[in-house]
């Protein structure tokens, strides 16, 4: 069923956007007065189409991306019929270079646009809610495996990020420490300062199924949130909002003191000392064999909670927006400069639905929806012949040397676009495939 609902999230977001895109190529190209033959969301096979005008409107059964087919316009259809006949007035060709650059851009305003509206949107109704750098450190962080690694420890309160100071946690955890080169933390430690270095390669690591959460964590205070029925935390009679004190006499504060304890007494019998209200109480019960009890539990550390009036989200909106794409530029000069690989960095169709995952949550549908487009945009921007960004390239070199290059050149430049693309495709699944193997 997980399955499922990622592939029904993947084929519904790519629709959206892909579908916003191409309609942004069709009203530019309509507003100039050239004919669109064809939009379509999803690649041939056809399912189904309808005639409105001189368009034909229609769903193909690859739901991987979709196109608008304009008259007089190479594109990957390399239909070059109409381009050995003489330019008729309604024709891609025929029209003055900047329209048609217009014309070509139009699918990424629309997206960027799209992307925007979005994280307005999320910002003006969730607002932030954030763990501030003090409430982390009153309390210190949680070193998983990967931070022991590069010499992060358990207690350890971070100071500042690459020499600078941050207000949010997250600041500490994302993209700007791990796409720079050369980051590093100043952490205190047993009341010195040190300075531990963020290997380049280091998001490789963080890349990998199920490694954010063995990075760092903020020091959890808890107490016992939601009961588990039948499992031993319920029958032994632990209750939604007990504190636990301690395990066998060991005092425990922190949520991940209890994961250790519980770890090491899989299957055995343990005493809980428990507060509830204002009484002490003793509980007895026998950890599973996973080591587990059987509760979730309510942090106890104080988040801030912000509220943004309408121009406050869209300031915040857009600098989230536009950061999906500062971000992608960063990541693409760590691929160039050697330092992350791009078996680790790119993902096809596979990684995308698990970025869904298998719980359908339309607050997360909503944001990768603005993060794709976002991500549409910026790749649809790159000079490479058949992408959009490739056909402005041509179209600026016209506008500015007054020469435009022939329909021959124009040819052949799509069909060398056309097999980059398709070989970056193919290595997207087949990495996709492989990483889900192995």
């Amino acid at each position: 069923m997980e399955i499922l609902i990622m592939a029904g999230q993947l084929i519904l977001g790519l629709s959206i956007i892909v579908g916003l895109h191409e309609l942004g190529h069709l009203f530019a190209a309509k507003m100039f007065g050239m004919r669109v033959e064809k939009y379509f969301i999803g690649f041939p096979p056809k399912i189904w189409s309808i005639q409105r005008g001189e368009t034909e409107y229609g769903i193909g059964a690859i739901p991987l991306g979709g196109f608008v087919k304009i008259s007089g316009m190479i594109d990957e259809s390399l239909d070059t019929e109409q381009i050995n006949a003489e330019p008729q007035p309604w024709e891609f060709r025929a029209k003055p270079a900047w329209q048609r650059l217009v014309v070509m851009l139009g699918g990424i305003i629309v997206n960027v646009i799209t992307g925007i509206i979005v994280f307005i949107a999320i910002a003006y109704n969730n607002g932030d809610k954030f763990l501030a750098r003090e409430e982390v450190n009153k309390h210190g962080i949680v070193a998983g495996e990967l931070a022991q690694e590069i010499g992060i420890r358990t207690g350890d309160k971070i100071l500042k990020v690459n020499g600078k100071d941050f207000k949010d946690f997250s600041e500490a955890v994302g993209p700007d420490v791990f796409l720079q080169s050369n980051s590093y933390y100043t952490l205190g430690r047993n009341g010195q300062t040190v300075d531990v270095n963020v290997p380049n390669n280091f998001i490789e690591k963080l890349s990998e199924p199920d490694q954010r959460n063995n990075f760092i964590l903020p020091a959890m205070p808890f107490k016992v949130g939601e009961l588990v029925v039948g499992l031993p935390a319920d029958k032994a009679g632990l209750k939604t909002g007990d504190r636990i004190a301690s395990i066998n006499g060991k005092p425990i504060t922190y949520f991940h003191e209890l994961q250790q304890s519980l770890d090491s007494l899989k299957g055995k019998p343990v005493a809980l000392g428990v507060e509830r209200g204002n009484e002490q109480r003793t509980i007895n019960l026998t950890v599973s064999e996973e080591g587990t009890i059987g509760f979730y539990p309510q942090s106890l550390l104080n988040y801030t909670l912000v509220d943004y009036t309408l121009p406050e989200a869209v300031q915040v909106g857009a600098t989230d927006a536009f950061g999906v794409v500062f971000n992608n530029i960063k990541g693409f000069g760590k691929i160039f400069r050697g330092e992350v690989s791009a078996s680790k960095a790119i993902s096809g169709p596979i990684g995308i639905a698990r970025m869904f995952g298998g719980i359908w949550d339309w607050g997360r549908f909503l944001f990768l929806v603005g993060l794709l487009s976002m991500i549409l945009a910026f790749t649809n921007a790159l000079p490479i012949p058949a992408l959009d960004g490739g056909h402005s390239v041509i179209l600026l070199y016209e506008i500015v040397s007054g020469r435009k290059p022939s329909d021959r050149f124009l040819e052949n430049a799509q069909k060398v676009g056309m097999v980059l693309l398709l070989g970056i495709m193919a290595f997207a699944i087949f990495n996709d495939v492989w990483k889900a193997m192995f």
